[in-house]
């Protein structure tokens, strides 16, 4: 039986990019996520991996190599996306802010565990002239044994998510040891099967209890989704050992999914939003109204502990005057409803936001497996 190509997801937070590896082909081996309620999802959902809850600048290849019971020229692909705040449009653009290290520290995990392939993911302001100096140093590390491609922008409703979300990717591979790859694979990924904001949310609750504040209450039923390919990933194309157990029974037996919580808003707010057109935007909370045709733009994260905990800018429903559930944000970033959250509101929209969308992911990676065939 042939085994399957391991990956090393670093900075995997809720594990987007591993859902996608996983159903492409991968073995996600190991994770790295210091982020404790991030890493306790990526958990549930990836029981098989083996997770190591510590940050990647406390470690060398070799070490995560020892932890994550591998040797050199076993793993196929280092992958992740570092945190991008300092680079990120929405922030401050600190070009000094600490976290940008952990760009370089991923390239230099890289030149020491030596994988196949490399993909790290940024947010578009990684391609400013102040993070050049960043990025010259991160593949400084790399010392011309891969063959890197030009990075470039993914936007991910061109893959069949339900989302604008665009990022920049950053993809190398050792010459010799797979198939070369090319910019233009990854366009050739792209699909025509476009999937809106109406798709995405079919099935779902539309009336949702403001009351439903605790995760108990917002396990909710969910009925039939279609069977294109993003509808066929909502409740099925489950890899091998990936998947929680009982939240994958729910969901099989009793058609119910978890994250369906409300948001208390006054009548004040309510009447606001009831005036909005599909596209608009609250002019005080700066909520969108989600158009039904359209895609969703890209969800926010929100700060982190570290930064007061703010909870992001949602979208306000398409029909509904509400902004949206943790369980509509999944089905947006293209989560299926198998796949389970943190319990918090907060915490679950930060994963959420934070996250690849799986959907683009799986597209990425089979042209990894492709090259590695």
């Amino acid at each position: 039986m042939n085994q399957k190509p391991i990956v090393i997801d670093l900075f995997s937070g809720a594990g987007g990019l591993s859902l996608g590896a996983a159903r492409a082909g991968f073995d996600v081996r190991g994770s790295v996520e210091i982020d404790p309620h991030a890493s306790q999802t990526h958990q549930l959902n990836f029981p098989k991996t083996i997770h190591l809850k510590e940050s990647v600048s406390d470690h060398t290849g070799d070490s995560m190599l020892r932890f994550f019971n591998l040797k050199k020229g076993e793993v196929a692909g280092v992958v992740g996306g570092p945190p991008c705040q300092g680079f990120s449009a929405i922030g401050k653009r600190d070009v000094n802010d600490s976290r940008n290290r952990l760009f370089i520290d991923f390239f230099r995990i890289v030149s020491e565990i030596k994988p196949k392939f490399f993909l790290a993911e940024n947010v578009p302001g990684i391609l400013s002239k102040e993070a050049a100096g960043f990025i010259k140093e991160a593949y400084s590390h790399l010392k011309d044994e891969y063959v890197c491609l030009e990075p470039f922008k993914i936007s991910a409703n061109e893959y069949g998510a339900p989302t604008t979300r665009t990022r920049v990717f950053f993809i190398g591979y050792r010459a010799g040891e797979m198939n070369p790859i090319y910019k233009s694979d990854f366009i050739e990924a792209k699909t025509t099967q476009k999937t809106t904001v109406e798709m995405a949310l079919k099935g779902l609750p539309v009336k949702i209890n403001p009351e439903w504040q605790n995760e108990e209450e917002g396990w909710r039923r969910v009925g039939k989704v279609g069977n294109g390919f993003y509808e066929e990933r909502l409740h099925g194309v489950i890899p091998e050992g990936v998947g929680d157990a009982i939240t994958v029974g729910l969901l099989k037996r009793e058609m119910r999914t978890s994250g369906c919580l409300g948001t208390i808003h006054s009548p004040k707010l309510e009447k606001r939003y009831a005036s909005l057109e599909a596209g608009e935007v609250d002019s005080i909370s700066k909520s969108r109204r989600l158009e039904l045709k359209g895609f969703c733009p890209t969800l926010r994260a929100g700060t982190g502990s570290d930064k007061g905990s703010f909870q992001a800018v949602r979208p306000i429903h398409p029909t509904q005057n509400r902004v949206i559930t943790p369980r509509e944000a999944a089905r947006l970033q293209g989560f299926p409803d198998w796949f389970r959250f943190a319990p918090s509101k907060w915490h679950s929209f930060r994963q959420i936001g934070n996250s690849v969308s799986p959907i683009l992911a799986e597209r990425i990676f089979d042209v990894f497996v492709k090259a590695l065939n």
